[in-house]
């Protein structure tokens, strides 16, 4: 079933061109230095193809909630995925947001120099100026309160929220938005999907925390609660 992302409401880059792409179960909205929709929905459909192939024959990458085997047969972006959810200790499909929209950004790189794709709460950014995020978190009372500053000379970056409250994603925990900063957005992906799993309760925001901090390649994250919350690293509240 479509839930409508209102939170793409909150978007305010007037200084790049928004626009979204709709293709199987991927639905990104972009911004761009230009429209680039008919470029997007090439790269888009190339990479959900590969995936959709290797699902076919590959039961247990789309099913597995934990890491499985490298399989050197399987498509880039499904390598990818496998990779980096054994690194996060979760299965591969965690990874799959922040899959599609690095994969997809980094294809529309040839055509803007500046691209910035979010996926249901999962983003690549490669910006030449300083962006504030706002960080959505369902019910919770800190729910577009928190901003966070995602600097220029840290770019590219890949920023991805799970939330066991928001959305129709499985997850273990109970943790209302589990952020997780990294210059790659597959692996923030699969750390944030785990970060959330961790969190069941106020008292295990200290664990999704370390939890993220242990893993290489992580740069900051930010957990959410109901109205409490744990930050480290490179977290820069606007």
């Amino acid at each position: 079933m479509y839930e409508k992302r209102f939170y793409r409401d909150w978007v305010k880059e007037g200084d790049l061109k928004a626009f979204e792409v709709k293709l199987f179960e991927t639905d990104l909205l972009i911004l761009a230095d230009r429209i680039l929709k008919i470029e997007a929905e090439k790269i888009v459909y190339a990479y959900r193809r590969d995936l959709l192939d290797y699902i076919d024959k590959n039961k247990s990458f789309k099913e597995s909630f934990k890491p499985i085997e490298m399989d050197e047969k399987a498509p880039a972006i499904a390598k990818d995925m496998i990779k980096k959810s054994a690194i996060a200790g979760v299965g591969p499909m965690a990874g799959i947001a922040g899959a599609m929209a690095e994969y997809t950004a980094r294809g529309l790189l040839e055509y803007s120099s500046e691209i910035i794709i979010e996926n249901g709460g999962d983003i690549f950014m490669n910006s030449a100026k300083d962006r504030t995020m706002s960080v959505f978190a369902g019910k919770s009372p800190l729910s577009g309160k928190i901003k966070i500053r995602l600097l220029a000379e840290k770019m590219p970056l890949g920023i991805a929220t799970s939330s066991a409250t928001v959305g129709h994603s499985i997850s273990f925990g109970k943790a209302d938005a589990a952020l997780i900063i990294s210059h790659d957005a597959v692996l923030a992906d699969c750390v944030a999907t785990e970060a959330c799993n961790l969190a069941k309760s106020a008292d295990d925001l200290t664990k999704a925390i370390d939890y993220a901090k242990s893993i290489n390649g992580v740069l900051g994250a930010l957990i959410i609660l109901g109205d409490k919350m744990a930050s480290w690293g490179d977290i820069e509240l606007a």
